[in-house]
């Protein structure tokens, strides 16, 4: 099948074909194959306490789309995640409601607030902190999608 491709800076535009990268194997995959077609209800997630001393509900992260994982993220007043790596997954926080302070690699302590989005290159030491008055509330989507074997801790 022939596809028209233009690029423009780092923005590719496939016009007649949507592809995806898959990081782990460096190949493209028809899109088709890559996700199904689904609504999943947030109000049946369950929320879990994690060892990195936060709450996540996993709102997407399934064979339903192999290409992403979507998690939502809470962490109390005045606490601070464990710092960690992910090995292999880049991370995106989109931040919901609340006040941090995020620390990503070497970089100095940044705080974020509502509507902020956070850019975690795969293998990035990164933890968040709460300094609001309320809990922190964001989105972690990881692409490829999050495997628990891909967690580094780095305490």
């Amino acid at each position: 099948m022939a596809c028209e491709v233009s690029v423009r800076g780092d923005i590719v535009d496939f016009s007649q074909l949507v592809l995806r990268w898959t990081y782990s194997q460096n190949e493209y995959l028809d899109y088709e194959q890559a996700m199904k077609a689904e609504i999943r209800k947030g109000a049946a997630i369950e929320e879990i306490e994690t060892q990195e001393r936060c709450y996540i509900s996993e709102v997407a992260n399934d064979s339903g789309d192999e290409s992403l994982s979507i998690a939502r993220a809470r962490v109390g007043v005045g606490v601070t995640t464990a710092l960690h790596r992910l090995k292999g997954v880049a991370e995106r926080y989109v931040i919901v409601s609340g006040v941090g302070r995020v620390e990503l690699g070497g970089h100095d302590p940044i705080e974020v607030t509502e509507g902020d989005v956070v850019r975690i290159p795969a293998d990035t030491a990164q933890r968040i902190t709460n300094v609001g008055t309320s809990d922190l509330i964001f989105y972690c989507i990881c692409t490829p999608r999050f495997h628990p074997d891909c967690y580094r801790s780095l305490e």
